[in-house]
């Protein structure tokens, strides 16, 4: 019963989160500067005065891998090796893993695997923000992420140890 609770109400937050990011990110607007439409808002434009300001100042872009991702990236490994250690540590303890199956855990090479995986999918979903325009989605992708894993690990590490009957 509990397991299933703990199920529920993390699908609850991440579903939550996911909601809320992609509600705060609205994408820009994006005009073909060779349609007719693009052409009259040009012509409309230049005939303002140079003193009025800009409704819409251009966006300012970033590289993919600048010192904020970079950073945000190393904390999703950083994240992801905290969850691999702490689940081992779970395991040892004789208690169940509930997102994966015991045997996928137990085999380490795989699980290290799968945590490797996970982060470059993480950076992989962060780069497709980012090639879309979508600058605070590729950052509070990771964000997250982290939040996310970290909270799980310390979950694993907060469990108790069943005693021996």
């Amino acid at each position: 019963m509990q397991n299933s609770m703990l199920h529920a109400l993390r699908a609850a937050f991440l579903l939550l989160a996911a909601v809320s990011v992609a509600w705060a990110q609205q994408p820009g607007e994006r005009t073909d500067p060779d349609s007719p439409v693009a052409t009259s808002q040009v012509q409309a434009s230049s005939q303002v005065s140079p003193a009025a300001p800009r409704a819409n100042p251009p966006r300012t872009t970033h590289r993919f891998w600048d010192r904020t991702n970079d950073l945000l990236f190393a904390g999703v490994g950083a994240s992801r090796a905290l969850d691999y250690a702490s689940t081992l540590n779970l395991r040892r303890r004789g208690l169940n893993e509930i997102l994966l199956t015991n045997s996928v855990v137990d085999n380490h090479p795989l699980f290290a695997g799968i945590e490797a995986a996970t982060t470059a999918a993480s950076i992989g979903v962060s780069y497709l923000f980012h090639r879309t325009g979508h600058h605070r989605l590729e950052h509070w992708t990771s964000i997250i992420h982290i939040g996310v894993t970290a909270g799980g690990a310390a979950r694993n590490y907060a469990l108790k140890t069943p005693h021996a009957k």
